[in-house]
Protein backbone atom coordinates (compact mmCIF):
# COMPACT_ATOMS: atom_id res chain seq x y z
CA UNK A 1 0.00 0.00 0.00
CA UNK A 2 1.53 3.33 -0.85
CA UNK A 3 2.50 6.40 2.06
CA UNK A 4 0.70 9.33 2.05
CA UNK A 5 2.81 12.73 0.79
CA UNK A 6 4.53 13.71 3.69
CA UNK A 7 3.35 17.43 4.05
CA UNK A 8 6.03 20.74 5.09
CA UNK A 9 4.52 23.94 5.50
CA UNK A 10 7.32 26.36 4.63
CA UNK A 11 7.48 30.27 5.38
CA UNK A 12 9.20 32.71 3.37
CA UNK A 13 9.17 30.82 -0.05
CA UNK A 14 8.96 33.53 -2.54
CA UNK A 15 12.96 33.54 -3.15
CA UNK A 16 15.88 32.22 -2.72
CA UNK A 17 16.60 29.61 0.00
CA UNK A 18 12.93 29.22 0.26
CA UNK A 19 12.20 29.25 -3.32
CA UNK A 20 14.77 26.16 -3.59
CA UNK A 21 13.68 24.49 -0.66
CA UNK A 22 10.05 24.32 -1.81
CA UNK A 23 11.63 22.79 -5.38
CA UNK A 24 13.84 20.76 -4.10
CA UNK A 25 11.26 19.11 -1.85
CA UNK A 26 8.50 18.74 -4.39
CA UNK A 27 10.69 16.92 -6.72
CA UNK A 28 11.27 14.10 -3.64
CA UNK A 29 7.57 13.65 -3.26
CA UNK A 30 6.65 16.40 -0.71
CA UNK A 31 3.06 18.13 -0.75
CA UNK A 32 4.04 21.72 0.26
CA UNK A 33 2.44 24.65 2.07
CA UNK A 34 3.70 28.23 2.01
CA UNK A 35 3.25 31.19 3.54
CA UNK A 36 3.82 34.93 2.31
CA UNK A 37 2.82 38.41 2.87
CA UNK A 38 2.67 38.46 -0.66
CA UNK A 39 -0.35 36.84 -2.69
CA UNK A 40 -0.74 34.24 -5.07
CA UNK A 41 1.83 35.77 -8.39
CA UNK A 42 0.23 34.49 -11.77
CA UNK A 43 3.95 34.13 -12.89
CA UNK A 44 4.39 31.21 -10.24
CA UNK A 45 5.24 27.90 -12.12
CA UNK A 46 5.09 25.29 -9.63
CA UNK A 47 2.54 22.58 -9.79
CA UNK A 48 -0.41 23.03 -7.14
CA UNK A 49 1.07 26.61 -6.59
CA UNK A 50 -2.18 28.17 -6.23
CA UNK A 51 -4.01 25.41 -3.76
CA UNK A 52 -0.81 25.52 -1.93
CA UNK A 53 -0.22 29.51 -1.62
CA UNK A 54 -1.66 30.78 2.15
CA UNK A 55 -1.76 34.81 2.09
CA UNK A 56 -0.32 36.02 6.06
CA UNK A 57 1.54 38.55 7.44
CA UNK A 58 3.74 36.84 10.06
CA UNK A 59 4.16 40.24 11.83
CA UNK A 60 0.54 40.93 12.87
CA UNK A 61 1.66 37.83 15.76
CA UNK A 62 -2.42 38.43 16.76
CA UNK A 63 -3.62 36.10 13.56
CA UNK A 64 -1.18 33.71 13.47
CA UNK A 65 -4.08 31.53 14.80
CA UNK A 66 -6.40 32.21 12.40
CA UNK A 67 -3.25 31.20 9.83
CA UNK A 68 -2.95 27.55 11.44
CA UNK A 69 -6.39 27.32 11.51
CA UNK A 70 -6.14 27.12 7.69
CA UNK A 71 -2.85 25.31 7.73
CA UNK A 72 -4.85 22.46 9.84
CA UNK A 73 -7.83 22.60 7.45
CA UNK A 74 -5.81 21.74 4.18
CA UNK A 75 -3.82 18.90 6.42
CA UNK A 76 -4.98 15.65 5.34
CA UNK A 77 -5.27 13.55 8.48
CA UNK A 78 -4.14 16.19 10.43
CA UNK A 79 -0.56 15.12 9.91
CA UNK A 80 1.98 17.92 9.17
CA UNK A 81 5.52 16.29 8.73
CA UNK A 82 7.44 19.59 8.63
CA UNK A 83 7.67 23.34 9.48
CA UNK A 84 10.63 25.15 8.30
CA UNK A 85 10.99 28.49 9.53
CA UNK A 86 12.62 30.57 6.77
CA UNK A 87 10.68 33.72 6.88
CA UNK A 88 12.78 36.94 8.14
CA UNK A 89 13.46 40.15 7.14
CA UNK A 90 16.13 42.56 7.71
CA UNK A 91 15.17 46.16 7.32
CA UNK A 92 18.40 48.61 5.67
CA UNK A 93 18.78 52.49 6.37
CA UNK A 94 19.44 54.88 3.56
CA UNK A 95 21.16 53.20 0.64
CA UNK A 96 21.09 49.97 1.95
CA UNK A 97 22.68 50.89 5.27
CA UNK A 98 23.35 48.79 8.22
CA UNK A 99 20.78 49.58 10.71
CA UNK A 100 22.77 49.85 14.23
CA UNK A 101 21.05 50.32 17.82
CA UNK A 102 20.72 53.90 17.25
CA UNK A 103 19.08 53.53 13.90
CA UNK A 104 16.59 51.26 15.15
CA UNK A 105 13.18 52.59 16.65
CA UNK A 106 10.60 50.75 18.90
CA UNK A 107 8.26 50.01 15.44
CA UNK A 108 11.66 48.23 13.91
CA UNK A 109 12.46 46.05 16.36
CA UNK A 110 8.63 44.92 17.14
CA UNK A 111 8.26 43.86 13.00
CA UNK A 112 11.63 42.02 13.27
CA UNK A 113 11.12 40.07 16.34
CA UNK A 114 7.81 39.54 15.67
CA UNK A 115 8.61 37.64 12.15
CA UNK A 116 11.91 36.11 12.99
CA UNK A 117 11.33 35.06 16.42
CA UNK A 118 8.07 35.42 17.76
CA UNK A 119 5.92 34.16 15.02
CA UNK A 120 8.13 31.05 14.81
CA UNK A 121 7.15 30.03 18.43
CA UNK A 122 3.54 30.76 17.95
CA UNK A 123 3.13 28.41 14.68
CA UNK A 124 5.54 25.39 16.28
CA UNK A 125 2.82 26.23 19.41
CA UNK A 126 -0.39 26.14 17.39
CA UNK A 127 0.55 23.38 15.05
CA UNK A 128 2.13 21.11 17.80
CA UNK A 129 -0.50 18.57 17.45
CA UNK A 130 -0.30 18.32 13.88
CA UNK A 131 3.46 17.66 14.11
CA UNK A 132 3.41 15.69 17.23
CA UNK A 133 0.73 13.20 15.16
CA UNK A 134 3.74 11.87 12.74
CA UNK A 135 6.42 12.61 15.24
CA UNK A 136 7.24 15.62 12.66
CA UNK A 137 10.39 18.15 12.43
CA UNK A 138 10.69 21.68 13.14
CA UNK A 139 13.64 23.75 11.06
CA UNK A 140 14.50 27.06 12.15
CA UNK A 141 16.71 29.22 9.71
CA UNK A 142 19.39 31.43 11.73
CA UNK A 143 22.05 33.28 9.95
CA UNK A 144 25.75 33.73 9.96
CA UNK A 145 24.61 37.00 11.83
CA UNK A 146 23.04 35.26 15.13
CA UNK A 147 26.69 34.45 16.03
CA UNK A 148 29.35 37.11 15.02
CA UNK A 149 28.93 40.86 13.91
CA UNK A 150 28.25 40.70 9.88
CA UNK A 151 28.89 44.09 7.77
CA UNK A 152 25.38 44.01 6.27
CA UNK A 153 22.87 42.42 8.48
CA UNK A 154 21.34 45.09 11.19
CA UNK A 155 21.49 44.88 15.00
CA UNK A 156 17.54 43.89 16.05
CA UNK A 157 18.15 41.17 12.94
CA UNK A 158 21.18 39.51 14.48
CA UNK A 159 19.51 39.86 17.83
CA UNK A 160 16.88 38.01 16.52
CA UNK A 161 18.61 35.19 15.06
CA UNK A 162 21.04 34.79 17.99
CA UNK A 163 17.66 34.45 19.49
CA UNK A 164 16.18 31.79 17.36
CA UNK A 165 19.21 29.92 17.97
CA UNK A 166 18.15 29.27 21.91
CA UNK A 167 14.55 29.15 20.62
CA UNK A 168 15.48 26.40 18.68
CA UNK A 169 17.38 24.85 21.92
CA UNK A 170 14.33 25.04 23.92
CA UNK A 171 11.74 24.15 21.24
CA UNK A 172 14.12 20.41 20.77
CA UNK A 173 14.49 20.43 24.79
CA UNK A 174 10.21 20.74 24.99
CA UNK A 175 9.18 18.86 21.88
CA UNK A 176 11.76 16.00 22.00
CA UNK A 177 9.92 13.52 24.39
CA UNK A 178 7.08 13.62 22.76
CA UNK A 179 8.27 12.84 18.68
CA UNK A 180 9.58 16.47 17.54
CA UNK A 181 12.90 17.09 16.62
CA UNK A 182 14.07 20.79 16.23
CA UNK A 183 16.96 22.07 14.82
CA UNK A 184 18.59 24.99 13.27
CA UNK A 185 20.22 25.95 9.78
CA UNK A 186 22.84 28.94 9.94
CA UNK A 187 22.99 30.07 6.47
CA UNK A 188 26.31 32.40 5.80
CA UNK A 189 26.55 34.10 2.30
CA UNK A 190 24.40 32.31 -0.12
CA UNK A 191 23.76 33.36 -3.70
CA UNK A 192 20.43 34.64 -4.05
CA UNK A 193 19.20 37.70 -5.24
CA UNK A 194 19.51 39.58 -2.40
CA UNK A 195 23.13 39.70 -1.70
CA UNK A 196 24.48 43.15 -0.91
CA UNK A 197 27.27 44.47 -2.62
CA UNK A 198 30.38 43.66 -1.03
CA UNK A 199 29.81 40.16 -0.61
CA UNK A 200 32.56 39.42 -2.52
CA UNK A 201 35.23 40.99 0.01
CA UNK A 202 33.51 38.74 2.62
CA UNK A 203 33.87 35.68 0.61
CA UNK A 204 37.57 36.77 -0.19
CA UNK A 205 38.53 37.30 3.15
CA UNK A 206 36.27 35.34 5.82
CA UNK A 207 34.91 32.15 3.90
CA UNK A 208 37.90 29.50 3.74
CA UNK A 209 36.02 27.85 0.53
CA UNK A 210 36.50 31.42 -1.42
CA UNK A 211 32.41 30.86 -3.02
CA UNK A 212 28.97 31.48 -2.13
CA UNK A 213 26.83 29.02 -1.27
CA UNK A 214 23.94 27.53 -3.56
CA UNK A 215 20.68 27.83 -2.39
CA UNK A 216 20.32 24.10 -3.46
CA UNK A 217 22.92 23.06 -0.80
CA UNK A 218 20.78 24.95 2.18
CA UNK A 219 17.81 23.02 0.78
CA UNK A 220 19.23 19.74 1.36
CA UNK A 221 20.21 20.06 4.46
CA UNK A 222 16.74 21.27 5.72
CA UNK A 223 15.77 18.29 3.49
CA UNK A 224 17.95 15.61 5.48
CA UNK A 225 16.67 17.41 8.69
CA UNK A 226 13.08 16.50 8.00
CA UNK A 227 13.70 13.16 7.29
CA UNK A 228 14.44 9.84 9.11
CA UNK A 229 18.54 10.15 8.14
CA UNK A 230 18.60 12.53 10.94
CA UNK A 231 16.70 10.94 13.30
CA UNK A 232 18.92 11.31 16.08
CA UNK A 233 20.07 15.04 15.19
CA UNK A 234 17.94 17.40 17.82
CA UNK A 235 18.77 21.06 19.25
CA UNK A 236 21.49 20.93 16.65
CA UNK A 237 22.58 25.08 14.81
CA UNK A 238 24.27 23.19 11.08
CA UNK A 239 26.07 25.73 9.63
CA UNK A 240 26.37 26.17 5.93
CA UNK A 241 28.79 28.79 5.63
CA UNK A 242 31.82 27.23 3.95
CA UNK A 243 33.83 27.74 7.14
CA UNK A 244 32.50 31.53 7.70
CA UNK A 245 31.53 30.95 11.34
CA UNK A 246 35.47 29.15 12.45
Amino acid sequence: MPQPQPYMLLTGASRGIGHATVKLFMERGWRILTVSRQPFSEECRWPSARESHLQADLADIDRLDELAAEVRRRLPDGALHALVNNAGISPKGEGGARLGVRGSDAALWTSVLNVNLVSTALLARALFPELRRVRGSIVNVTSIAGSRVHPFAGTAYAASKAALASLTREMAHEFGPHGVRVNAIAPGEIDTAILSSGTEDIIERDVPMRRLGDAREVAETVHFLCTERSSYINGAEIHINGGQHV
